[in-house]
């Protein structure tokens, strides 16, 4: 086990438990009184600190992995200043949102934050190039960090409507839907996308086939954008790229499940069933996600997908928890990259359970506002889900103490 990339994944794991922690806090809130926490700051801290403390640390962390596993042994040495200032700014995000929302320092960690993720950007698309063998991963992690500081355009118009007080509300969700497109479908996508594909060419799938898979994906990120734009009068021409990209994207998957499907009795005779189950429920998650957004492409669903909170709040949670997280966790059990012992199974069975049971709640949520009817009970439930996400991971942050030696949990 590399034991560089096992602490930063403790690390990350750690900052997931927190994250769910604030998921906590949140719902209490919503379902009972808790006047000293003010929901929205703490929503922003909520955020940011997934998306950097989290997903962003454990990704530049398997990243950096993949390097030292292609033969440049001292890159975690070179990159732990970034690994390093990355966490920082996750944690000055953590502390500073809650108590001051958009403020001068909260924006100044977000702002450096951002800076770490293009000098990561740099610095990582260099260490590529010097590599010897090069696969299609290569090309979806350049694509990844590429994305990663485009994503940043978007935080940058909010951060300046909100500091000079010109919001428009328009122009605001563009900005944020910009921000997160292509942070989920651009950053966090791509760079699973690469983990996987290097995974995928150790059991024997060909190179030639992964590339032209990711050239679908890859040519439908941009315009995939305007699906979260569908809402404002856009042009033809810019309804057809869309039309486009939905369909690239559905072949690309199609294409990446067949080629997943020949290779799954290897894959099979050398991972567990934890490992097992979670890929196929990350699966699931991602054809829910694509079927979605093609649904989405018609009119009038589209109005129903931005129009109602709830829905919005599942599907981005669809994508960051069922196919993010989900992914990152069943690489690294797969992988052997953090302890797999029965109590790391525990916890991750308890978190996915709470995963599920967030999204059901969320879609019945999402169906009672399509029908303007208030669930009298959905709040409490869902503080019960996000208990039962904060329980898991605790779990499995415990499961990770201990001696390296202590013996792992059977396939």
């Amino acid at each position: 086990m590399n034991s560089p990339l096992k602490r930063w994944l403790q690390i990350s794991l750690f900052n997931l438990m927190l994250v769910a922690f604030i998921g906590v806090l949140m719902r209490y809130k919503i379902a009972y009184a808790f006047p000293i926490v003010d929901q929205k700051n703490l929503l922003l801290a909520h955020s940011n600190f997934a998306f950097a403390g989290w997903v962003t640390q454990a990704l530049m962390s398997l990243l950096v992995n993949y390097l030292v596993e292609k033969g440049d042994h001292s890159a975690f040495t070179r990159y732990r200043p970034l690994l390093l200032a990355n966490l920082v700014t996750a944690y000055g995000m953590l502390l500073s949102f809650p108590f001051l929302g958009y403020g001068f320092l909260s924006i100044g960690f977000s702002t450096l934050s951002i800076v770490v993720s293009y000098v990561f950007a740099f610095k990582y698309w260099r260490s590529l190039n010097r590599l010897s063998i090069k696969n299609s991963s290569h090309s979806s992690f350049k694509a990844a960090v590429l994305f990663n500081a485009l994503s940043s355009a978007g935080a940058f118009s909010l951060a300046l409507m909100l500091l000079t007080r010109s919001v428009q509300p328009d122009r605001y969700l563009a900005s944020l839907y910009f921000f997160l497109h292509f942070q989920y479908s651009g950053w966090f996508f791509f760079a699973c996308l690469g983990l996987l594909i290097n995974y995928l060419i150790k059991y024997g799938v060909p190179d030639s086939k992964l590339k032209k898979i990711f050239l679908l994906f890859v040519i439908a990120c941009p315009p995939a954008y305007f699906l979260t734009e569908l809402w404002l009068p856009i042009a033809h021409w810019i309804y057809v790229l869309i039309v486009a990209a939905v369909i690239l994207q559905l072949v690309g998957w199609w294409w990446l499940f067949q080629l997943i499907k020949k290779a799954a009795h290897l894959i099979k005779e050398n991972i567990s069933q934890l490992s097992k189950a979670l890929f196929v429920l990350c699966a699931f998650a991602l054809t829910l996600k694509f079927l979605l957004q093609a649904i989405s492409v018609i009119p009038s669903l589209s109005y129903l997908a931005f129009g109602f909170r709830p829905i919005v709040i599942g599907y981005l949670h669809l994508v960051l928890l069922g196919v993010i997280t989900l992914f990152i966790l069943a690489y690294i059990t797969a992988l052997n990259h953090i302890k797999v012992n029965k109590a790391t199974q525990t916890g991750i069975t308890v978190f996915t359970a709470g995963i599920i049971i967030n999204e059901i709640l969320l879609m019945i949520q999402g169906v009672g506002d399509l029908y303007y009817r208030a669930i009298p009970i959905i709040s409490p439930l869902l503080l019960i889900a996000a208990l039962i996400l904060f329980s898991g991971m605790a779990i499995i942050v415990l499961s990770q103490s201990g001696s390296d030696n202590e013996q792992q949990a059977n396939p």
